[in-house]
């Protein structure tokens, strides 16, 4: 096959497999700048078809490549479309295993952020990978509680905080806080809007993320067991 006749063969299979319609000569002049006619091109992929690497489905519609087509383009890929193709294989798969272990680092993190809540009757919180922002379960739980069912505008300071997630994200970088859970009661809390609350609150990793994990409740909070239970989860993310 002369390098004419190859290149637009391989014009048309590219522009095939982008669109999935059947191409015709002016796509090819637009899109491959080819330094012919229209004319000249279709003379082309008539014999192309002829020989069995294109076929016309309809009377007055472009062509599609056949098998035919598809191993004469295969067989004579050059190295500079191969190198291209390498380069751009190696970017998509390492976006996709950036986000296949994101989704599973946020999965694991809903369902132990979960767990906390259940079992301590507390708001608890994680922060999400590659994102500032905080996921957090257990309002209605907080609120029941009688400080605050109690008292609406301390109800409602507390809420507050939890919804503006980026500047509870920049205290909690800001802080010295390991795997090892940081107990913060009361007034030691540098947030003044849930200085009415404890925090116990630790380093996670998982899937080779690391953020902060969380117990939000009231002072009078049970600090031993909601310490220990969030160290075992904190474990189980590892």
């Amino acid at each position: 096959m002369q390098d004419r006749s190859r290149a637009i063969l391989n014009a048309i299979i590219r522009e095939f497999i982008e669109t999935a319609e059947p191409v015709g000569s002016k796509a090819i002049v637009l899109s491959y700048h080819f330094s012919i006619s229209s004319a000249t091109i279709r003379s082309e992929m008539a014999a192309l078809e002829e020989h069995g690497y294109l076929y016309q489905p309809h009377t007055s519609a472009g062509r599609i490549p056949t098998d035919v087509g598809y191993r004469m383009y295969v067989d004579t890929l050059e190295e500079p479309e191969i190198s291209r193709a390498e380069k751009l294989a190696e970017k998509k798969l390492s976006e996709a295993m950036l986000s296949h272990r994101t989704n599973k680092a946020r999965e694991k993190l809903y369902d132990c952020v979960a767990i906390l809540a259940q079992a301590t009757d507390s708001a608890c919180f994680a922060t999400l990978p590659d994102n500032p922002r905080t996921y957090f379960l257990g309002f209605s739980n907080v609120l029941k509680k009688p400080e605050f069912s109690h008292d609406l505008m301390r109800a409602s300071e507390v809420i507050e905080v939890l919804e503006e997630t980026d500047h509870l994200v920049k205290i909690l970088r800001s802080l010295d806080i390991t795997e090892d859970p940081r107990i913060f009661i009361g007034k030691e809390n540098i947030i003044p809007q849930i200085q009415s609350c404890s925090l116990i609150v630790g380093r996670y990793k998982v899937e080779n993320f690391e953020g902060f994990m969380g117990i939000l409740g009231p002072t009078r909070m049970q600090y031993p067991y909601n310490t220990a239970l969030l160290k075992k989860v904190l474990a189980l993310l590892k």
